[in-house]
């Protein structure tokens, strides 16, 4: 009896502390709960906040883990390994244009002390900040000036990281700590939108984010369902040709994806890339030569023109939606194409199931794609 007493108490003990190590505010944290992205993960804790970043050109391997750490609060003594950050960030340097249109998004324009890659950035309080000093331009994305980074101070640098890139350079050795803003590695428009809780968290405005996240996934879900209730289904390819290769987005892309969900029919659908792939001119009129729609992205100061296109490729006649005159194109210089989309891609969708779908009707006017003339 002694002896089974004893072995109830030990059981009774090890239960109690199974039970404390999966309770809210435990050993090994609370994990937030994301329903779409799959290279994020963030731990709360009583003190700090683990958010680790996977590699997406590594499997298994971690690209980053940062300690988030609020500004107010001693530093904890016992952090696991990372770089720690303080939070709420209140001075950062951004090299993109996209996290920069976040930050706005979110009421902390304010809290930009410095961009790189000016030229690209098309937002003109930006631009009109960057003129007046407010903001110092840090020069080229791939080669800052450090010396001007040294001088604003800031809390955290915005970046967007790349394969192989072999480090920052000069920018590993300041100290400062780099954010790396792989989201755009994501293979879903929802898993990408959805890091935004992490910069919600960076910058203070977790419930903000929480429920600017919650809005998009509404709305993309809302329009998917909507989609599928046309009675037209038309079929679509996508961009152009650039010297002398044409880009087409992977079927497991996230323009590709996009386009599945507006239900259109894409002849790259069954691919399993998720950026894009490189064809020549030839490969793609075979396969999509014979499609309803054609999307393509450009850049220009005006509006294009069909006689333009064919003056660059008279191999464009060709097409169907040449002939048709289905043809929508997005200019990046005069749209906020790539500053609004990887967050709000309901926005874009909408656009997609308005051109594929012309017998949809109730929706927000085209924000991006425009009929060629």
């Amino acid at each position: 009896m002694h002896l089974f007493l004893m072995v109830a108490l030990v059981l009774a003990s090890l239960c109690s502390c199974t039970g404390a190590s999966t309770s809210g505010h435990s050993a090994q944290g609370d994990t937030l709960s994301l329903k779409y992205a799959s290279n994020l993960s963030i731990i709360k804790h009583d003190d700090y906040t683990i958010v680790n970043l996977k590699n997406p050109w590594k499997e298994g391997k971690l690209l980053h883990t940062y300690i988030l750490v609020p500004r107010e609060s001693e530093l904890p003594a016992d952090l696991p390994k990372g770089k720690i950050i303080r939070t709420p960030v209140e001075r950062a340097v951004v090299f993109t244009t996209v996290h920069c249109s976040l930050l706005m998004t979110l009421g902390k324009g304010n809290h930009i002390v410095g961009v790189a890659d000016l030229k690209y950035i098309k937002i003109p309080w930006i631009q009109e900040q960057c003129k007046k000093g407010v903001i110092a331009d840090c020069g080229e994305g791939l080669s800052p000036v450090v010396e001007k980074v040294i001088d604003i101070n800031p809390d955290v640098l915005l970046l967007s990281p790349f394969e192989n890139s072999g480090g920052y350079g000069k920018l590993d050795e300041l100290g400062i700590p780099i954010v790396e803003c792989a989201e755009y590695m994501e293979t879903s428009p929802l898993g990408r939108a959805e890091w935004m809780k992490f910069y919600g968290l960076l910058l203070g405005e977790e419930p903000q984010t929480e429920n600017l996240f919650a809005e998009v996934d509404s709305s993309y879900n809302a329009l998917k369902n909507l989609a599928k209730t046309s009675k037209i289904k038309r079929s679509v390819i996508v961009d152009k040709v650039t010297g002398s290769v044409w880009y087409v987005p992977g079927g497991k892309s996230t323009i590709g994806q996009m386009l599945v969900d507006a239900a259109g029919i894409y002849p790259f659908a069954g691919d399993t890339h998720s950026g894009s792939l490189s064809l020549p001119l030839e490969a793609v009129l075979e396969k999509g030569g014979e499609c309803d729609v054609w999307l393509y992205r450009y850049s220009s100061d005006r509006f294009m023109t069909m006689n333009e296109l064919l003056s660059e490729k008279p191999a464009y006649k060709q097409l169907r939606a040449y002939q048709t005159g289905e043809i929508y194109g997005c200019n990046v210089e005069k749209t906020l194409f790539y500053e609004q989309t990887p967050f709000r891609p309901d926005y874009l969708l909408s656009d997609f199931i308005q051109i594929l779908h012309p017998d949809l009707n109730g929706l927000h006017p085209l924000r991006y794609y425009f009929k060629i003339k």
